[in-house]
């Protein structure tokens, strides 16, 4: 039974612009991962249940997928004197016919779990049902284990419906002959607890900003301060290429500026930059600014709450921070602050509110707020 049917709709996990993680021919970083799978690999405790975390963007889908191509590439050893030697690393070859067949989807031992096509079959949906989870089931139930190792890939496992984490569940507590499965999540808290405790988990950090470097001159992405980019992205390459594609650097330097007016702010600035995200082309450029002025304020409140600044993703943004978040009682004050902009963000959002109005109403609650702060 083929598994080119995942080749036939759109990949809601592809972010444009960069290699899709099973195309990734490369993991930077996150060693300690790779060597804690590895080392129960070759101790013979391989678990059957593996939880890949992290924040969005870090790699966790491109491990998973090295890890599928290891198992499936890496033959079973018998234990004979004639045995190769215990593999030292996950990597295979590009040019090994597994990498090939995962590359293009056409790999029969593997099987990727994610949210399929609505009954139309015009649109992706926006959470994984049981139905998936049931196609999976069927799909090991009717392929041959043949003695070897076959492979499912969850991605991402914070998109299960209830229904379906229960289906899920179901085949963790009892799982197909030789399968090993691999579920990505970026918020397992979420998850169900009996979905966490019959997995080991696997937790990757935040890259550093030399690693940042090398894995966007790998995803083909130019940056003239990799570190600036890092601070902006929070070590994450998905979050880092996004950022880049929509000039967030340039944006954040922007916001900066307009912060380093306040107690006032210059109406001329904040409405050229409120109203660059208003309109049905800007819809990403708008959510960007609203991350990255969520960024800033959460910046300030670590500021003013630890007593030192981070390393600057603008210039001029630590003398900026230390200005406006002198102490831990401001650094509250821009915490609350974060918090109800937000909020305000999310609601403003999901009834459609113009663009331009919600961020001019947002920025003029910074400059109340500021201005609260200076006359103390």
């Amino acid at each position: 039974m083929p598994s080119v049917y995942l080749a036939d709709f759109p990949e809601p996990d592809r972010i444009e612009g960069a290699p899709h993680p099973r195309e990734t021919p490369r993991l930077i970083g996150h060693e300690a991962a790779q060597a804690d799978f590895l080392q129960s690999y070759r101790a013979g405790r391989l678990h059957h249940g593996w939880l890949i975390t992290g924040p969005r963007g870090l790699g966790k889908a491109t491990l998973a997928w090295k890890i599928a191509r290891f198992l499936l590439a890496t033959p079973d050893e018998d234990g004979g004197m004639f045995a190769p030697p215990p593999p030292e690393t996950l990597d295979i070859p590009d040019d090994h016919p597994i990498s090939r067949r995962l590359a293009a989807l056409s790999e029969p031992r593997i099987y990727l779990l994610r949210r399929g096509l609505t009954e139309t079959e015009k649109a992706v949906t926006q959470e994984i049902s049981v139905r998936e989870v049931r196609k999976m089931k069927e799909y090991f139930g009717l392929s041959a284990a043949d003695g070897g190792r076959r492979v499912a890939i969850v991605d991402a496992a914070d998109e299960l419906n209830v229904s379906a984490a229960n289906a899920l569940l179901k085949l963790l507590e009892e799982p197909p002959a030789g399968v090993t499965f691999l579920l990505i999540s970026h918020q397992p808290s979420k998850l169900l607890p009996t979905i966490r405790s019959r997995c080991r988990e696997l937790r990757l950090g935040a890259l550093s900003a030399a690693q940042m470097a090398e894995a966007l001159a790998l995803a083909g992405v130019q940056s003239e301060a990799p570190e600036a980019l890092s601070e902006l992205s929070g070590g994450s390459v998905g979050e880092a290429v996004r950022v880049a594609q929509l000039d967030g650097e340039a944006l954040y330097a922007d916001l900066v500026q307009l912060f380093a007016a306040l107690p006032r702010l210059d109406r001329g600035k904040l409405l050229a930059l409120a109203e660059s995200g208003a309109g049905k082309g800007n819809a990403a450029r708008f959510d960007l600014t609203l991350t990255l002025m969520d960024l800033l304020l959460s910046r300030l409140a670590r500021a003013g709450t630890l007593g030192r600044t981070p390393p600057e993703a603008a210039r001029g943004e630590a003398a900026l921070l230390m200005r406006l978040a002198p102490d831990p009682w401001a650094g509250r004050v821009w915490a609350d602050l974060a918090q109800s902009l937000s909020l305000r963000a999310r609601r403003g959002k999901a009834v459609n509110l113009d663009p331009a109005a919600l961020l001019m109403d947002m920025f003029l609650q910074i400059e109340q707020t500021a201005g609260r702060l200076a006359a103390r």
